[in-house]
């Protein structure tokens, strides 16, 4: 029987992906992220599922990529890029993942695992993360779209600091950069992650997928007016799902009790 390297605990409406593999500090690897994907087709399947938290085992969130497929590939270019494929599956899984997601890092986010760390909606760090890309370090070129990702995060400086420059970013400065949206105590990191991401379970399911829809769409228009006309649309679908009225009825009913 294979390894159990990817566990799903179900939090209410909240499903919690550990990665955990920690005497190889949640490194990536073929079975793994094999894993990983089954793990979200398996929640994206689950109508009572509505949002994600990614955490790793132990004392790292994900030391990168297991190396010994790119090592073992040909000197084919075509071999190669089909086994930094294979390593980019599972991060892309995550950022393809039509909920809100949440990553809780717990410790080093190394290179492929920097990406993973990325690859959520929203970053909420321990005090003990660290952010450190390592791809110079080991005589590789940036990948997995790590260069788009940083710059869009946290811009040009910050990005070429940590690539370019191999700056490792900590828990707390994480925070200050944007890299991260809050950094909190190591020991209240699951708990604090898992209860962020409630308040995007809360919310009808198909309501909150349109809307990061939208989420990701709105950047690449050019003008506000744009965005009006783009976000009309849905709008009018959501105010005529029967969610709508009722939670607006229940807003009343709080706020005339006030």
């Amino acid at each position: 029987m294979a390894e159990t390297l990817v566990h799903l605990e179900r939090r209410d409406r909240v499903a919690v992906i550990t990665l955990d593999h920690p005497e190889r500090r949640n490194a990536l690897t073929a079975p793994m992220t094999e894993q990983i994907v089954a793990v979200f087709d398996e929640i994206e399947a689950d109508d009572g599922l509505g949002a994600v938290v990614m955490t790793g085992a132990g004392k790292a969130f994900c030391a990168g990529a297991d190396l010994g497929d790119l090592a073992m590939a040909s000197d084919s270019d075509a071999d190669r890029a089909a086994a930094l494929r294979g390593i980019y599956r599972g991060f892309l899984r995550l950022a393809a993942c039509p909920l809100p997601t949440v990553a809780a890092v717990n410790g080093a986010a190394v290179g492929a695992g920097l990406n993973m760390a990325l690859a959520a909606d929203v970053r909420i760090a321990g005090a003990s993360a660290r952010y450190i890309t390592r791809f110079l370090e080991i005589g590789l070129h940036p990948g997995g779209g790590c260069t788009w990702l940083l710059d869009r995060l946290v811009g040009p400086q910050t990005a070429a600091a940590m690539i370019l420059f191999g700056e490792t970013v900590d828990g707390a400065t994480s925070a200050a950069t944007g890299l991260s949206h809050r950094c909190v105590p190591d020991d209240a990191l699951l708990e604090e992650a898992v209860a962020f991401a409630a308040g995007a379970a809360a919310a009808p399911r198909e309501l909150a997928i349109r809307v990061k829809q939208t989420m990701r769409a709105t950047p690449a228009l050019a003008a506000h007016a744009e965005a009006v006309e783009f976000e009309t649309g849905p709008q009018v679908w959501s105010s005529k799902q029967p969610y709508a009225a009722e939670l607006l009825a229940s807003l009343r009913t709080k706020v005339s009790g006030r």
